[in-house]
């Protein structure tokens, strides 16, 4: 496909921003989902979009679709409007940090690493 779907500075903030690797959010996801089922009927919107990052993380550029690429907006929409443009490794409470670990984002860990 058209690499010209996304752009470098996307590319690199959605990077920047999705600090754990598919595998770490693909286990998180798991857990998260296990702990949900009971308290909630269907899945939570952050785990789904959480599904999706951990697949976006398995596309080279060139493979991602118009999809992904909303996705990947979203998520690095998301983390900066909970975390500011330039976030430093950070405690939050429970339900902000499983938030932004459902997109890919460890608050404790410095973004990028």
């Amino acid at each position: 496909m058209a690499e010209s779907l996304i752009d470098d500075e996307l590319w690199q903030e959605f990077h920047d921003v999705v600090n754990m690797t598919s595998r770490e959010l693909s286990d998180w996801l798991r857990t998260e989902a296990s702990d949900e089922v009971t308290a909630v009927d269907g899945p939570l919107p952050e785990l789904e979009v959480g599904e999706q990052v951990v697949a976006i993380l398995g596309k080279r550029r060139t493979d991602l679709t118009p999809d992904d690429v909303d996705t990947m907006r979203h998520v690095v929409e998301q983390v900066r409007t909970l975390r500011g443009d330039e976030p430093e490794p950070e405690a939050y409470d429970d339900q902000i940090r499983h938030v932004l670990m459902s997109f890919g984002h460890d608050p404790l860990r410095p973004s990028g690493a």
